[in-house]
């Protein structure tokens, strides 16, 4: 994933106004399925930026969304799954402002927490499917460990739906989190390849990664038959191609999947000199940089190597990418910078939210290539690459052409009070 306490997802080796509300998540693409949007909220969101579950159902986000990823759950160095942050997830009393039915959580009460919230939350939407997420960026450190033979994949899986499934959650009542989830998404960034530094990382992760994926089905039926219930499997799946091809038996992973998240963004960020795109739909001309991406190119490398239209879900930025210290040239886009923009998580990345106050401040210029399919801010010195409201559309139609399966979200907390971005991008998704 990306910009978050967890760190940047890069690619390994690697305002607008509002638009109407047009169609519902219901609404078929042209190829006649379900078109997916796919959110994730983050478990710092409201502790640390003070975006509570409620803010996406006041700003129109959860009556669009058909799926939402809560992130993140860890492993442990031996593979088991725990909960990084008890307190954010089911334990803090969430007060009635800030809560999905408008009433206070009491002392006592068996949930409590973003997870309550997220139960609230289904309640309200019960079309709404909800995963929780596993690993992340530096969540990552231990799938190696987890995946690495028949005992501890079973013994990891079974952690995992005794805690998140079951909801068998430490220092609560037993079972108090069952039917929050509907199925377990997986971020292991990346299988066979280095993500963050410290990672265990093996060869023979590629192997792994798809045998831990069979035992997560076996392990998902069984327990669906027992609840009754069909359990979910998704991953997210990486941008970069050397990374695909070392890390993935592709065919057979999206064949194990119910759907794939795609990295659709970190393309470019301020761990380069040159400032550049991290979201277009197509490599900008003149780009300097080898080898291109674009989310065409990444798009076109996940079917080239056997997946299934209808399971690509394309990822989308509610954030943006910074550089400074570039000459006056080209309005910033391809100069050097001399290190990442300030901002307010991390330097060289900000929410949409934030961004869009630098354009209307005045103090910024916004510029668009409309064949590549990006937009950027520029004041002379400081450049930011971000999709606003019309780049969103542009990729909503883009995916909904091209007959995938749907959009996700990194991350809810990037949108604006009005919901601008997540109705610019059903705009797209959904024909008129």
């Amino acid at each position: 994933m990306s910009g978050k306490r967890w760190g940047a997802a890069v690619a390994v080796g690697a305002l607008a106004v509002g638009l109407a509300v047009v169609g519902t998540p219901a609404q078929a693409h042209g190829g006649g399925g379900e078109v997916r949007t796919v959110g994730y909220y983050t478990q710092w969101s409201h502790q640390d930026r003070g975006i509570p579950v409620r803010y996406i159902v006041d700003n129109g986000t959860a009556s669009r969304l058909t799926h939402l990823n809560y992130a993140f759950g860890l492993l442990d160095e031996r593979g088991g799954c725990v909960s990084s942050d008890p307190e954010a997830d089911y334990r803090r009393l969430i007060p009635a402002k800030d809560s999905v039915n408008g009433k206070a959580d009491q002392a006592g009460q068996a949930l409590a927490g973003n997870l309550n919230q997220l139960r609230q939350l289904k309640r309200k939407y019960p079309r709404l499917r909800v995963y929780i997420s596993l690993g992340g960026w530096i969540g990552s450190a231990y799938f190696s460990n987890a995946a690495l033979t028949p005992q501890s994949r079973a013994a990891h899986v079974k952690s995992c739906v005794d805690l998140w499934l079951k909801g068998n959650l430490p220092g609560a009542p037993a079972g108090a989190g069952k039917g929050v989830f509907d199925g377990i998404d997986l971020d292991w960034e990346w299988p066979a390849t280095e993500g963050a530094p410290g990672n265990v990382v093996r060869p023979e992760d590629k192997q792994n990664f798809t045998a831990l994926l069979r035992e997560y089905r076996a392990q998902l039926d069984k327990q669906g038959r027992a609840d009754h219930k069909r359990y979910d499997l998704t991953a997210f799946l990486p941008a970069n191609r050397e990374a695909m091809d070392r890390g993935y038996e592709l065919r057979e992973v999206y064949r194990l999947l119910t759907f794939a998240t795609v990295q659709g963004y970190d393309y470019h960020g301020a761990w380069e000199r040159t400032a550049n795109q991290q979201s277009a739909l197509r490599v900008p001309d003149g780009d300097p940089t080898t080898p291109k991406d674009s989310g065409e190119i990444v798009v076109d490398a996940h079917l080239d190597r056997g997946a299934p239209r209808d399971k690509i879900t394309l990822g989308v930025p509610y954030f943006g990418r910074g550089w400074t210290g570039l000459p006056n040239q080209n309005n910033g886009l391809f100069q050097q910078a001399t290190g990442p923009a300030p901002g307010t998580y991390e330097a060289g990345y900000d929410d949409y939210r934030i961004l869009k106050g630098l354009l209307t401040s005045g103090k910024y210029t916004l510029h668009r290539d409309d064949k590549a399919g990006h937009a950027w801010l520029f004041n002379g010195t400081t450049f930011w690459n971000y999709d606003d409201p019309t780049e969103l559309a542009r990729k909503g139609r883009y995916i909904r052409d091209r007959e995938l399966g749907g959009a996700m979200i990194w991350s809810l907390d990037g949108d604006t009070p009005q919901g601008e971005l997540i109705r610019g991008l059903s705009s797209g998704l959904h024909r008129r």
